[in-house]
């Protein structure tokens, strides 16, 4: 499993394990967790960097019909993932 590090909005390196990744109506997510263990807490990024940009730029995506529909693209991608 990938390992990638994010900086976050107060500049301190946080670790995700990418699970899993799609792309929907020309954007790019992640399904990322933040241990590699069974209980795991899931959290799904979005691409917000500009297209020619030589570096991705993620963020958390936090509007819950955004969430709602990407999570049930996750879920019919995993069998064994529970978005709550």
């Amino acid at each position: 499993m990938e390992k990638i590090k994010f900086v976050s909005e107060d500049g301190s390196e946080v670790e995700f394990f990418v699970e899993e990744q799609t792309r929907v109506n020309g954007i790019d997510y992640l399904l990322v967790a933040d241990s590699d263990e069974d209980e795991a807490n899931a959290y799904i990024m979005k691409d917000i960097s500009a297209g020619s940009a030589l570096e991705a730029e993620y963020v958390m995506v936090e509007d819950e019909v955004e969430f709602d529909a990407i999570a049930g693209v996750f879920a019919q991608m995993m069998d064994d993932v529970d978005f709550r």
